[in-house]
This record gives structure tokens, C-alpha cells and sequence, in this order.
């Protein structure tokens, strides 16, 4: 199965992708300053460029970012390595089937990972980093909801309903709690807030 967006070519562009706002999304920089959300070790899934990442990174945590575009990984590597974050390392991989980290992270976050994807790699990705999470592990899914965008021309993120959120995620991982959440794209006077959600979900 191939991906229906090209993502590397989304990221060599001149342009920014519009996901690439510059720092985390606003819902998950509030939640990583909150006491007892970040435990152990960090999967950052999709990471991009990796603003989340490396904004875990400066605050003391290890992180990893998977993402499936070496463009994006060279870019999240350099930034790494200029502003001296040793902790944040990233690999480029299938996040739909990616190995090598079994029972490993403590916290995981998507953050607009689980929406752009095409249905048929969802349970292969929630399975991936089920199996990359240790016992006990907390997941945080950030995704568009229902009415975010109006129309769109080609391939577009899917947007989903809390009960269809709720009903792919507790495949594999128990939904602890769904609240609606926004999602920034774009950056500076350009920037918009579109609807979605904040799920959380733990692995037993």
C-alpha cells in the first residue's frame, strides 16, 4: 500500500507545510507544562520537524521522533544538533510499521499523525506504537474533527467524529477521555484555529 501524499515533497517545497507552525501545537504545549503528563522515555510520532520533540528536549526529557520523510528527519536532526538538544533523536521509518523499540516509551504523542493517515494504515500504525509502548504508557492523539475544513481539492486529512475517534483508537489501547481540542495551522497573521480533539488512552 502506498501513501496517498507525497510528504517528502510536501516538505522540500519553498513553501512550509501549513502542519509546520514553528513550535508544538498550542493544545500540547500547554499539556507538556502540566505536572506528571511526560514520564519516561518519549515517542514523538510523525514528528515532522519536530518542534514538539525538541521542545521536550529543552525541557529535560528523551525523546525520539519517527517520521516516514527523510527530508523532514535531516531537518529535525540539524535543528537538534544547532541548538545543542543531545536527548532528541530521530529515524526515518514507516510509522505504520515501524520496529526496533519494543516496551520502550513511557509517553507518546500524535500530534496530527493519526488524521492524515489513510484508513487502511491506521491499525497497523495504533498497533506499531502499541507495541512500542511500555505497560502503563500514556498516548495523547491530537486529530481535526468534523467540520474543519469546508472543501478540498485531492487527498485531505479525515476529519473525525469523537465517536469514531474513540472507536479507531480503542483497537488497541484503552480511551481514558476525549475533549474537544483546536489545531493551529499556519503560522503568524495567517494562522487559523480548526476544531478537532484530545484524546488520551493508556496501554493496560
Amino acid at each position: 500500500m502506498t501513501h496517498v501524499i507525497d510528504w517528502d515533497g510536501a516538505y522540500r517545497e519553498q513553501d512550509k507545510p501549513a502542519w509546520n507552525i514553528g513550535a508544538p501545537q498550542p493544545e500540547y504545549a500547554a499539556l507538556i507544562e502540566k505536572d506528571g503528563v511526560v514520564r519516561g522515555e518519549v515517542l514523538d510520532a510523525g514528528c515532522g520537524y519536530a518542534e514538539l520533540a525538541l521542545a521536550l528536549a529543552a525541557r529535560g526529557h528523551t525523546v525520539v521522533g519517527i517520521d516516514l520523510t527523510p527530508t523532514a528527519v535531516e531537518a529535525a536532526t540539524a535543528a537538534a544538533r544547532e541548538r545543542g538538544l543531545h536527548t532528541a533523536t530521530f529515524q526515518q521509518a514507516d510509522i505504520s510499521s515501524f520496529t526496533g523499540y519494543d516496551s520502550r516509551f513511557s509517553t507518546i504523542f500524535d500530534s496530527g499523525l493519526l488524521h492524515a493517515l489513510p484508513a487502511e494504515l491506521r491499525d497497523g500504525y495504533l498497533h506499531s506504537v502499541h507495541r512500542a509502548a511500555a505497560p502503563g504508557a500514556s498516548f495523547y492523539v491530537l486529530a481535526f474533527g468534523t467540520g474543519a475544513f469546508r472543501q478540498h481539492d485531492g487527498p485531505a486529512p479525515t476529519q473525525f467524529t469523537e465517536e469514531q475517534l474513540r472507536e479507531v483508537v480503542s483497537q488497541h489501547w484503552r480511551v481514558e477521555s476525549i475533549r474537544p481540542a483546536r489545531l493551529q495551522a499556519g503560522s503568524g497573521p495567517a494562522s487559523v484555529q480548526l476544531p478537532g480533539y484530545l484524546l488520551t488512552a493508556r496501554k493496560a
